[in-house]
Order: structure tokens, then sequence, then C-alpha cells
């Protein structure tokens, strides 16, 4: 089931990216242990057991500060692919379980690390969330209003720039051990893919179609096409018309007059455009604007709340959510045209799954049984 089928991956429960990395792995079809202490609350806050980020995964509770459990690890990366941790640098290390301990037990090992200010650097020891790290490469600075920014949801730096990133580089390292037979390192910093993820506004600098500041250029809510209108229900469309003949379409769908064509891409006009466009849009409710523009390539459609997503035609038409042990949630993404992405099952409680993984792994019953008495198994 799905294109990663047969991997095995390790996943050392921490917090933020790390565990959603780990699902992305685990809804493509590798197999994800996650070790953690079933003694200690999820160190999300969340539990493990009705947290999606824990979907799909095994979840085996080992005592890390004891060596018994710490060789109970090893033994387990001996017959791994990957493995992946989020603690601050030099933590694994210290409990005996950082890259060089693994690599010895299996030379092809791709060991994964996601931090927010890297593995080294001046700030690589300080403490930090998703914001601080945006926050140091100007992502978070060029977002919000013109007085201040506005913390966004730590969808750009945990997840796009750390997550996505850790498992992009996951993936090309284990691909590369496939020819080379060596494992590798992959440091994935929030910093450094949030500095990525800015690549394009660097272009459109050096073309002179972005300046630093807020709500002045054309994606950043300057443009009075690209931006969001308050409705009569005091709720919002999107209205994101940027190619001239889809704005043309905009406004002729909209009942506004045309002269706002020729105007659409001379900012001096656009403080009178946003001014009018914002009250030509309250006019109407949400619902009576998105049947006007529906269908249409007029780039405009409603601005739903993560609920009413759920309801919405197109994405019940695509089942981009899904029921997973009476629960909806987002469905695995991307789409394969052979090897189909789903979720195996839901979240397990914290340890649930500690024999019965370790034995599948390779752990035989007189080895659990000895871990036992020893209160490695926690």
């Amino acid at each position: 089931m799905g294109p990663l089928s047969g991997k095995r991956i390790i996943e050392i429960k921490g917090i933020g990216p790390g565990p959603y990395a780990g699902m992305v792995l685990a809804d493509l079809g590798a197999q994800v242990l996650v070790v953690e202490r079933a003694s200690s609350p999820n160190p999300s806050g969340i539990p493990t057991a009705i947290d999606l980020c824990s979907r799909g995964k095994k979840s085996i509770a080992l005592d890390l500060k004891n060596p018994e459990g710490v060789n109970t690890l090893l033994k387990l990366v001996e017959s791994a692919d990957a493995i992946l941790e989020g603690f601050r640098p030099g933590v694994v290390e210290k409990l005996g379980i950082g890259p060089e301990q693994c690599m010895q037990r299996n030379p092809k090992i791709v060991y994964g690390r996601i931090t927010g200010w890297g593995q080294e650097g001046p700030l690589s020891q300080s403490a930090g969330h998703d914001l601080n790290y945006i926050a140091l490469t100007g992502a978070a600075n060029a977002i919000g209003t013109h007085a201040q920014p506005t913390p966004p949801l730590n969808i750009i730096g945990d997840y796009a720039a750390g997550s996505l990133f850790l498992v992009v580089g996951m993936l090309s390292a284990m691909i590369e051990a496939s020819d080379s037979g060596k494992g590798q390192v992959v440091d994935s910093a929030i910093t450094d893919g949030s500095a990525h993820l800015m690549s394009m506004f660097y272009s459109l600098t050096k073309a002179g179609a972005w300046g630093v500041g807020r709500q002045r250029n054309l994606l950043d809510g300057g443009a009075p096409f690209y931006r969001a209108y308050r409705t009569s229900d005091n709720k919002f469309i999107a209205v994101a018309p940027i190619e001239p003949h889809f704005f043309a379409e905009m406004v002729k769908l909209a009942g506004l007059s045309s002269d706002y064509i020729k105007m659409q891409n001379n900012p001096k006009h656009w403080p009178q455009m946003h001014e009018d466009f914002a009250k030509h849009f309250a006019s109407k409710t949400r619902d009576e604007w998105a049947e006007i523009f529906e269908g249409s390539d007029a780039c405009v459609t409603s601005m739903l709340d993560y609920q009413e997503a759920l309801a919405h035609d197109h994405n019940i038409a695509r089942q981009t959510y899904v029921d997973v042990d009476g629960d909806t949630q987002p469905a695995p993404a991307p789409r394969f045209s052979r090897t189909k992405a789903e979720v195996a099952h839901g979240a397990h409680t914290e340890g649930a799954d500690t024999h019965q993984a370790l034995q599948d792994w390779g752990i035989d019953a007189n080895e659990l049984e000895r871990l036992d008495k020893l209160g490695v198994l926690t």
C-alpha cells in the first residue's frame, strides 16, 4: 500500500514538524514505528490516540534513559531504512542514539533531523518556535497589515519549511543510499526551509515587482485583485484574478465598470479600487457571490473555514477528506496512479503496539520478557 510500502522508518517522538513528517511517510506506505513513553504525556500536549499525526503508525514505549532501552532501539535500527528525530542538537547523542551510534549498527541508514535553527550556528542551542524561525528569514515580516505583521498558522514554518523539507531530504537520501550503500544525516532547519520558500520574492524584487513592506505588493493584499473582501453576511470571498483576461472576467461577472480593466496594473489607482471593490462585494452574501462566479475563470471563490471545507462539492468529489475510524480528516496527498496512498489505520495510544511491533521487527519473545522485567518497555 503506497509507494513507500516495505520501507521501515523509526520516529523518535517529539513535537511539531517531526510527527507530521512521520505521518506523511506513513501515508505514503512506509512502516513507521514511533518510539515514545506510555507513562508520559505526548510532548505536543495532544493525546496520541486523537493526534492525526499519529495515524498509520505503530507506537512502542521504550525507556531511552535505560541502557537496555537504548540497545533495543539500536537493534531496531539494524533493519530500518531511516530514523528521524526533532530534539535540540546533541540530545540524542547524549542518549546514545545519535547518527554515529546508529550508523555503526546500520551504515545504510538515513538519519533525519528536524530543528528550528539547524544543527549548528549561533542560535542552534536556543529555544524557539515557528514564528521565531520564519521571522529570521523575512517570511513573517511580509505577512500582515500595513500596521504590523500577523503571525500566520504554523503551516509555513513547522510544516512547509520543516516537515516537508525533511521528507524531501530523507527520500532523496534513501534513493541515494540504494545506489551507494551508504546512509547520511539530513539536517532540516526551518530557517533554511523558510528562506528557500521565499525564492520567488527575491526574483520579483530583482524584476522590480516587489518591495519590502506589507500590503503594497501583488500577493500580499496590496493589489485590489488579490485579497479577501467582506460580504454582506460578514463572511469573505477570495478575489485573485491576476492575469488581465481573468480580471476582465471578474469585472464582467461582478457587474463592475469595465473602466477598471485598464486600471488593473497601475498602483496609483489601487487605493480607490480597494474602496470601490470593498463596497461592491459587501452588497451580496458570500454564497450569492459564489454562485455568480462558480465554474468561471474569474478566480473568485468562497473563503471557507476548515469545517465548512468538509462539505464543499469539489472537496467531496475529489475525496479530499476521508473517514478514518469514524473521524473525518484530510486524505493523504499527493495521489498516485498505481501505488495508492491510504491511511492504514487511525492513531493508537502510547505504547499500544509495543510487544507486537517489536516482534515484527525481530525482537524475540524471550527478549521481550526480559525487557519487561527490567522495566524497559514503559
